[in-house]
């Protein structure tokens, strides 16, 4: 388990699976996004986890034991931390047994599906080496972090015909979802142009500046690790494949633009100055999971904001032309004083648009507000309210569809599969190769997938 990071094509690739690739994951039996297959009434979905930090102990984990105790048995969990892992049982309360050996897992717990939650950068070694010990995968987003290790997913997929879900939760809540079936009814006609814009507040924000997501070899940067997300929806939304991608990136807020930092917030000199200063021992939970077990590898749960190791941008905008030709001007920013989005679709009958507010203590509306205005007409605003669970109601929802129900019927195409995830991060890792670059760059001189018109 090992982090492979910079390894070369070579290491991850077979002689000729590209070319192998290129000719069977573009089409439908490769580019499978349904759920592994497990019909009503069969025996439990034998689970493996990889990965046993919070996201993985709690939306993978305890919540999965739970709530789905009658689909789903978990074999096996597996981590490179020994204390982590022995948290994550207890926490997730199961009796399976443990690894810090991810392929003696495999090998031991013979698990129908592996759920990879580990470091974005390690993710795909875990895919593919579920893959190909003959599992399918769940993983969390970013599939991945670079077009290298995006290639050999792909390739080990239409080598095994394994199927690939990535957890696109936000394609399943209830306001985004009311906004694909606008989009699908044509009320604004042809679709044209899209403003996307992104604000992570200056708590939300600053948590990805002191983890591991704040170094670009982990999460390949922002655009990658938290904009999966959004161009994901894009993708979706539009039903297209993304083109061409520019973009703009700096660091001007967090990292070394500060006079004062300290390795993390506990035993800080600083800590009655600094605004960011976050008291990790009011969390036992995170006390559990990763203050107690520091000493096993190093990591600080409550690293510094300001620290000089910090190489991502604070501060995003990208331009992407889709095949269809609808454009897009997105941006994100790190350190606002509210979180939420604006976005808006141009469409040749009107326009649709929505301002989405997040985490606002002072929200007492229950619901999201979609406007729709037509073209020489009238606006109208239509609320959703907000669904149960989190994500405004999208974890349940996914979790549904891939645990309990996964023949259930998906009209509005929600489930996503490894070519949404390609072309999801595919955006991300142009976007930060044109900051690095100056230049445009062409998603399909990435990986051996070539945008569609209209998405397969």
């Amino acid at each position: 388990m090992k982090n492979r990071d910079g390894m070369s094509r070579r290491d991850f690739i077979k002689t000729g699976s590209g070319a192998v690739a290129a000719s069977m994951v573009a089409g439908p039996m490769a580019l499978a996004t349904t759920t592994p297959a497990r019909a009503s009434g069969r025996a439990k979905m034998r689970v493996a986890l990889v990965g046993t930090g919070i996201r993985g102990i709690n939306m993978w984990g305890r919540d999965v034991a739970r709530q789905y105790p009658d689909d789903v048995e978990f074999v096996g969990l597996c981590d490179i931390n020994p204390g982590r892992l022995a948290f994550g049982k207890q926490y997730i309360g199961v009796e399976c047994p443990t690894f810090t050996d991810f392929d003696e897992m495999v090998l031991q717990a013979s698990p129908d599906t592996v759920i990879v939650t580990t470091v974005d950068s390690t993710h795909h070694e875990f895919i593919v080496k579920a893959m190909q010990m003959g599992c399918d995968v769940i993983t969390e987003k970013p599939m991945t972090t670079d077009e290298v290790k995006c290639q050999a997913i792909l390739d080990a997929q239409a080598l095994t015909r394994k199927n690939v879900i990535v957890t696109f939760n936000y394609r399943y809540s209830p306001h985004r979802q009311r906004m694909k079936e606008i989009l699908m009814e044509g009320r604004i006609g042809k679709l044209t142009s899209v403003d996307f814009h992104w604000y992570l507040d200056v708590y939300h924000g600053a948590a990805y500046f002191r983890r591991w997501h704040g170094k670009e070899r982990y999460g390949g940067t922002l655009f990658v690790h938290k904009s999966t997300h959004h161009f994901d929806l894009l993708n979706w939304w539009i039903e297209s494949e993304p083109e061409e991608v520019f973009a703009y990136g700096d660091l001007e807020y967090y990292g070394h633009n500060n006079d004062f930092r300290h390795t993390n917030c506990r035993g800080c000199p600083h800590k009655d100055q600094c605004k960011h200063y976050w008291d990790i021992t009011t969390n036992q939970t995170y006390m559990g999971l990763y203050v107690a077990n520091e000493h096993h590898d190093g990591y600080l749960r409550d690293g510094c904001v300001w620290s000089e190791e910090i190489d991502v941008y604070d501060k995003m905008t990208a331009q992407i032309r889709y095949a269809n030709g609808v454009q897009v001007s997105y941006s994100c920013t790190t350190y606002s004083p509210y979180e939420g989005y604006r976005i808006a679709f141009n469409g040749t009958k009107g326009r649709l648009e929505a301002w989405v507010k997040e985490r606002q203590p002072w929200q007492a509306e229950n619901y999201d507000e979609l406007r729709v205005t037509d073209n020489f007409g009238q606006t109208e605003l239509i609320q959703i309210p907000h669904g149960g669970g989190g994500h405004g109601g999208g974890d349940t929802r996914l979790k549904d569809r891939i645990f309990k129900d996964p023949t259930m019927p998906d009209p509005y195409r929600q489930s996503a599969g490894a070519r949404d995830g390609a072309m999801s991060i595919l955006v991300g890792i142009a976007a930060r190769k044109s900051v690095k670059s100056g230049e445009p760059v062409k998603i399909g001189e990435l990986t051996s997938l070539k945008p569609r018109a209209v998405r397969p």
